[in-house]
Order: structure tokens, then sequence, then C-alpha cells
């Protein structure tokens, strides 16, 4: 498994709208797997892998949809001594926002930052003040530096989880394993096609997207743009099978196998493509589980609303303590993953 490549491209800074890093790093790792590799107007990566056998009529397109953005912050105001003021671009819970160190993305390079939220520290609130949690935006950063980060961050500028990627066990952790997880996956299953000469007779789109953390949004103009005929949404989901939460929320459990994503807030995948998948794992003896998400949504959805429409499934990962700098996949699902988007793409 090449660990190595999941490692960096978890460090790898890469705020939605600011995907530039990331983009740059999957462009030198993909050299020579694909056919067309393109940048659209969103900043999506667009890569074409064609046919390796000839087929009558035009050949299945089949897209991954693979998001690059993670979780972050634009900074919204620098005050006259240096604290920075954010805007959260993605979905943060503000108790795992206390006294985190950050990166502080700007045009000139990267600072080291602390973030705190305003106010008075606890030997000095009153009990009031301690109950309540502060909102995302009442976070603030300290760089260190006083009135001359003035002259180093302006509005715009982004800032991101400063954690390194871990190896526990049979688990890796990491901030941005959503969904950089995908992005791995990507590149490891046309990896896996090449290096095995598949003679596959689809057509293989796999899209690194864009802002897919405010709203699919790279997702949808280029599934708009590619029409696929199957769209694979390839993403993390929840794995709450940790104390403190019911068996019926778990939505999946670590280490029985890549999930199976039937539906979320956003689509409801093609039945006849879930039991199609579900087959091919049951032949190839790659362990899977059913998935529904209550809330929430991924990039499948781009694809199956996309100009006529395309069928979709999704082929996710879970996650555990998803959308912090904690989030923890196991080894042997994200193996299981890689394991059935080959088969897939290799039978097609």
């Amino acid at each position: 498994m090449n660990t190595e490549l999941l490692r960096r491209l978890c460090e790898t800074p890469g705020a939605p709208g600011h995907e530039t890093r990331v983009r740059a790093l999957i462009e030198k790792e993909i050299d020579g797997l694909f056919d067309e590799v393109r940048t659209d107007p969103m900043g999506s990566l667009l890569c074409v892998r064609k046919p390796r056998k000839k087929t009558k009529g035009d050949p299945l397109k089949v897209m991954l949809l693979c998001h690059m953005d993670e979780i972050a912050f634009l900074v919204t105001h620098v005050t006259e001594k240096g604290f920075l003021h954010l805007d959260p671009v993605g979905g943060f819970d503000p108790r795992n926002l206390f006294s985190r160190r950050v990166l502080v993305c700007t045009e000139s390079g990267d600072h080291k930052g602390v973030m705190n939220p305003a106010g008075k520290p606890i030997h000095i609130q009153g009990p009031d003040e301690r109950k309540k949690v502060p909102e995302p935006g009442e976070f603030i950063v300290d760089m260190g530096l006083g009135e001359k980060a003035r002259d180093l961050v302006q509005v715009g500028d982004f800032v991101v989880m400063d954690e390194p990627f871990l190896e526990m066990g049979e688990k890796f952790v990491s901030k941005a394993l959503d969904n950089r997880v995908a992005c791995w996956l990507g590149i490891e299953a046309i990896r896996a096609l090449d290096k095995a000469g598949a003679k596959h007779a689809c057509e293989i789109h796999v899209a690194f997207t864009a802002q897919e953390e405010v709203g699919l949004r790279g997702a949808r103009t280029a599934a708009y743009a590619v029409k696929p005929d199957i769209g694979l949404g390839i993403d993390t989901t929840l794995a709450c099978d940790t104390p403190g939460i019911g068996e019926h929320e778990a939505v999946t459990r670590q280490g029985q196998g890549f999930g199976l994503h039937v539906k979320d807030s956003s689509f409801i995948a093609d039945q006849a493509l879930v039991r199609e998948v579900e087959q091919l794992a049951k032949k190839k003896a790659i362990p899977y589980q059913r998935t529904i998400l209550a809330r929430g949504g991924q990039d499948g959805a781009a694809a199956q609303q996309a100009a006529a429409g395309a069928r979709a499934v999704g082929i996710v990962v879970g996650t555990r303590y998803i959308h912090t700098v904690t989030e923890m996949v196991d080894r042997n699902d994200l193996q299981a993953a890689l394991d059935i988007i080959v088969a897939y793409l290799g039978e097609k």
C-alpha cells in the first residue's frame, strides 16, 4: 500500500477554492496514467483514460469523482495587533477547534499559528461563560507576530489545521482524510489497472474536484462537462462505531470493508448499480457494508444529476472522528475500496 502518497496528500494544504497545491501533487503522480488531463475553470482536474480494447459504438463513460478540498477557513480581517478573524469554508464542530495549531497559507508562504476562541480564559470566566460553546466564526488565530502579521496576511488567505499524518496499528490518522482518501483511490486504482495491463472497454474519467465541502460545486461543472453514463462518488463517510453512539447510528463499522453507499441527503443510488457492485464484491471476496447517511452529501450526486442524468453509486471508506484533525480510517477498509474500484473498472 502506497502509504507515503496518502501522507503527502493529507499534509498538503487545500481549502475549498484553493486546491492548487493538491492538484499539482496529483498531476505529478498521474504522469503517464491518462490519455488526457486538463484543469477546468473551477479548478478541478479532469483526467481521461481511453478504452484499452475496441467496442462497437460509443464506449461507456464511467466517472470517478474524488474531491481535493478539505474543510478550512478564509481570513476575513487582520486586527491592528495582528489577530486573524476567520470565515469557515466547510462544516466544523466548534468543540474541536479549541487550542489548535494551524497553518496560515499566504501568497508569500506558509506561517504557523494557534487557534483559540476570542474571550476570557477559564481562570476569569463566570459560570455562565464556561457553558457557552463559541461558534466557528468566533475563533481567532494568533501567529505570534503582533502587528507584523498585517504585512504577511490579507483577506482571502486560507487557514488549515496543522497536524501530521500518523499510522496507529491498522489505522491511519490525519486531518483531511476527507477526502484525500478519494484522491489516493483515484490515483492508485488507475495505477493498478495500468500495471496489470487491464483491457477495459469503458472510457474512464477521474475527476479530482474542487469545492465539494461548500456544495459539490466542482463536481457539478465537471460532471456536466463529462456527461457520464455511470458516476462513482468516491468519498469518506461516518464510522460511528465508538462509545456513546447507538448501534443503529453507526453508519459503518471499521474493519468490515468498504461502504456501498445507498443514500444520503444529496442522492439515492441507482439500485441496479448497487446490486451490480454488491455481486462483484461477493464474487471477488471483497468485504463491504451497505451505508446510508442521514445528512450530508457527496459528489456522486452531481454525476447523477448532470445534464440528462447518470446512474450513480457511492464507494466510501468509513471514517471515525470526521471533520477533525484526528480523522481515522482502517487500512483494510481502504484496501477493500481500492480492490472494488479496480475490479469494477477492469470488467467494464
